[in-house]
């Protein structure tokens, strides 16, 4: 262009380009890096399959530029959500490094609502657990053989109907998470079962557990609303079975209020 073949002209335009990018490009960068934003950051380690806390993280100011776009900015988004891998002091919360739900393996853990606990047999040989045939969601009876000492193989009434929420091999690996496993991890045997129980049931299981041996027999699988109704039959014989003992206990206190005022 014939402008620039004029040196006046071409040192007005260069000194223009510099104010330019002096006065008014450099300004807006530097106020872009100096901008701050609020994110979430870890305080401490955590591991993973941990429900995030309070006292895991804080809120801190830092430089807005090439922050992560996953990256957690409120301590309300993190609260009460659960790790996906292990992090560490100092490291920013993503989005792709937390869940809403706990890990598989830990899931069923959670849905504990204080009524009902969960507890874990062994199974001391292959035929005791249906031969690794079992899975979370099944319905199934307790067989006692020489139940309590009295030479007698029963299924207590307390027992008839329990659900299982996990099948553990050895090595701590779950069958009930759905995961893809390994081809060693296939290999693996189950070596307890984790059902949910209500705590009278606790009690006389660990009582046969220690005694004698536990077989488990398969009820049902399939409908959870189904299964349900399994367990509601079996609630309904535990809180039969309770009155009834209440009601024992305070005919033995009247009988014994009676002879005392007879002597």
């Amino acid at each position: 262009m014939k402008v620039f073949k004029n040196r006046t002209m071409l040192g007005i335009f260069c000194i223009a380009v510099s104010l330019l990018i002096c006065f008014v490009i450099t300004p807006l960068f530097n106020a872009g890096l100096s901008k701050k934003a609020t994110i979430v950051r870890f305080t401490r380690q955590v591991y993973a399959g941990e429900e995030i806390t309070k006292d895991m993280v804080d809120e801190v100011e830092v430089g807005n530029h090439n922050l992560p776009p996953n990256i957690v900015r409120s301590m309300a988004d993190v609260e009460g959500k659960y790790l996906k891998a292990d992090v560490y002091p100092g490291d920013y919360v993503l989005t792709d490094k937390i869940s809403t739900e706990p890990a598989a393996e830990n899931k069923y853990l959670y849905s504990l609502n204080g009524e009902k606990q969960a507890m874990s047999i062994t199974i001391n040989t292959f035929a005791e657990g249906l031969s690794g045939k079992l899975k979370s969601g099944d319905i199934v009876s307790v067989i006692a053989p020489d139940y309590l000492g009295s030479g007698e193989t029963v299924i207590p009434a307390e027992l008839k109907f329990v659900e299982i929420i996990a099948v553990t091999a050895k090595s701590g690996n779950d069958a009930n998470t759905g995961e893809k496993l390994t081809e060693e991890t296939e290999k693996e045997l189950p070596s307890t079962v984790t059902i949910l129980v209500r705590p009278e049931q606790s009690k006389l299981l660990a009582r046969l557990e220690a005694e004698g041996e536990i077989h488990l027999s398969l009820v049902f699988r399939g409908d959870a609303d189904k299964a349900s109704e399994f367990i509601r039959a079996q609630d309904q014989v535990l809180e039969e079975m309770k009155a009834m003992e209440e009601a024992s206990g305070e005919n033995e206190e009247g009988t014994e209020t009676d002879t005392d005022r007879e002597e």
